[in-house]
């Protein structure tokens, strides 16, 4: 399995004492499972959100991969998600998260209050190992239907991933028909404390 976490630590060397900006817009919207100074609403331009990366270890096994977001750069386009405010340390947890292919990125975050800061963020570009591609909405909802990994199912992680959009009032129509592919063959919500 491909694994990013020593490549990530020589990308990008951080002080221990000073605080980092990380944008989230997949699962980090939802699930922090990790200490932070701060938590915003962010945005970045020039991207877009895709289930068109492998999920080896979480959302699926090395034989049977599940879907998860990537960003795409698209320009013109902007991404909704989370920044979080983290002191270094936490990217030792993160690096380990996000080792699937996942490379840390800089980026210009914009918040709702209009404030700029530079941030990093996880992007699994099409070079890596675990990049499964282009498909269409449909077949990736069925992908997805039939994907479960030690994080849970892959349905899971579409549906929370969803209802996080609503919840910042952000439009996603790629997830959001992804989604209404995945009702339509019958899954059930999440629970909210689902994993």
């Amino acid at each position: 399995m491909l694994n990013t976490t020593e490549e990530n630590r020589r990308r990008h060397p951080l002080h221990p004492d000073h605080p980092v900006w990380l944008f989230g817009y997949g699962s980090l919207i939802y699930k922090a499972d990790f200490p932070y100074l701060e938590r915003a609403p962010a945005s970045i331009s020039g991207w877009t959100r895709r289930f068109w990366q492998g999920s080896h270890d979480h959302r699926g096994t090395p034989k049977n991969p599940g879907r998860v977001v990537t960003l795409i750069e698209s320009p013109g386009t902007l991404c909704a998600g989370m920044a979080y405010r983290i002191t270094p340390d936490v990217f030792e947890h993160l690096d380990h998260r996000e080792k699937n292919g996942y490379l840390r990125f800089s980026t210009p975050m914009t918040f709702h209050t209009g404030e700029q800061e530079n941030g990093l963020v996880y992007i699994a570009t099409a070079d890596n190992g675990a990049f499964l591609g282009e498909a269409s909405e449909q077949h990736i909802a069925h992908h997805i239907a039939a994907s479960h990994g030690p994080s849970g199912s892959n349905a899971d992680y579409l549906l929370q991933l969803a209802e996080a959009l609503r919840e910042l009032g952000a439009h996603d129509a790629h997830v959001f028909h992804i989604e209404a592919a995945l009702l339509r063959t019958g899954q059930p919500h999440p629970t909210k404390n689902s994993p």
